[in-house]
């Protein structure tokens, strides 16, 4: 049973926006801080945003202003929408939750120039 799943990835131009899902089994995101994280080709995997269950945020300072996280703790979803792409954002995008130490697969976000 997939305790995470991401979706929501894609290819797309710069400057154009995505909105990416993460979908948990049973009520994970009322106990667990939770956060996107990403890995390009060759780079380590980074910390993008992350929102406690409370609601509050915090982001990596290279996606300020364009990156959103939020959560649905009612649906089991947390997201994150992505505006104004850029090349540099390609990248595998992981959601975790964190206080349980459990990752998804990732999905890919590839922004062509």
């Amino acid at each position: 049973q997939v305790q995470l799943a991401e979706s929501g990835g894609g290819l797309v131009q710069t400057g154009g926006s995505l909105r990416l899902s993460c979908a948990a089994a049973g009520r994970i995101f009322s106990v667990n801080t939770m956060a996107w994280y990403r890995q390009a080709p060759g780079k380590q995997r980074d910390l993008v945003a992350s929102i406690t269950p409370g609601g509050s945020t915090n982001y990596a300072e290279s996606v300020k202003g364009r990156f959103t996280i939020s959560r649905e703790n009612a649906k089991n979803t947390m997201y994150l929408q992505i505006n104004s792409l850029k090349p540099e954002d390609t990248a595998v995008y992981y959601c975790a939750a964190l206080s349980f130490g459990l990752w998804g697969r990732g999905t890919q976000v590839t922004v062509s120039s």
